[in-house]
């Protein structure tokens, strides 16, 4: 488990109200590195979400490692990307099939407090993710 999951875990338990922790997410947002816009196109949208997401992957052949960049037009989904990145970035494909993101979310306690289209385009993030590490498993 890598150190940003564990303090994003410890600031969750720390916050008493949803809105501390609503505050929490958007700062985190804020120190997500910001992708080129080249790489804003048709093709890297997540599909699925609200807001307009990007996806970029590539295998880091040194590590095993899949490395992903995500960026969203809204502050409150670059949070959210910013705790899906650091449950996966930097992870094995067999680590990030395995990994227990619902158990984290409900950890979190995520879902209840988001809308219905928010919930389905973290869903769509997600998924987007597995399928990319399911697809190096095979490759």
């Amino acid at each position: 488990m890598s150190d940003d999951l564990q303090d994003i875990r410890e600031a969750f338990a720390f916050f008493d109200s949803w809105e501390d922790k609503y505050r929490f997410v958007i700062d985190l947002g804020r120190g997500l590195q910001a992708m080129p816009e080249a790489e804003k196109t048709e093709t890297n949208l997540v599909r699925g979400c609200q807001s307009q997401v990007w996806m970029t992957s590539r295998m880091d052949d040194d590590t095993g490692t899949l490395r992903l960049s995500l960026d969203s037009d809204a502050h409150i989904v670059r949070g959210l990307i910013a705790i899906v990145l650091a449950a996966y970035d930097g992870k094995t494909p067999e680590e990030i099939v395995a990994f227990d993101i619902d158990g984290l979310f409900e950890e979190l306690a995520l879902l209840p407090h988001l809308s219905p289209t928010r919930g389905n385009g973290l869903r769509a993030m997600v998924n987007r993710i597995r399928e990319t590490a399911a697809r190096q498993l095979t490759a």
